[in-house]
């Protein structure tokens, strides 16, 4: 018999109580409930990577031609590239990141104000 108490973290221990009893069972886990998907998770490390080169002094142009290759970072047209403003919005991202000490990249589907 398991006890789980109905608080701000129900789900997640029945989550977890889910996914033990499924080990115990010899069945497949399945996906972690939090686990983010595949396509932000390669948002999250381009932004901080960004925010390596960034941070490192390196140029808008230097940091997308890092995260991107020299060959798609066009010559004169840099100042109109898409990657351009991606590349600055990586950083701004890598930015916030790094203000809020990264608790975004675990708070997924969690509210604001849960304390407990």
């Amino acid at each position: 018999m398991l006890d789980l108490p109905l608080d701000a973290h129900f789900e997640l221990r029945l989550n977890a109580a889910s996914r033990l009893w499924r080990s115990l069972e010899h069945r497949p886990l399945g996906t972690h409930h939090l686990a983010l998907p595949a396509l932000k998770q390669r948002q999250l490390i381009l932004a901080l990577r960004a925010l390596d080169g960034w941070q490192q002094g390196n140029s808008y142009r230097q940091i997308g031609q890092g995260l991107f290759g020299s060959d798609r970072i066009a010559g004169p047209g840099w100042k109109t590239d898409d990657l351009r403003s991606r590349t600055i919005r990586l950083v701004k991202l890598g930015r916030r990141l790094m203000s809020f000490r990264c608790r975004a990249l675990f708070r997924k589907g969690r509210r604001r104000n849960d304390s407990s």
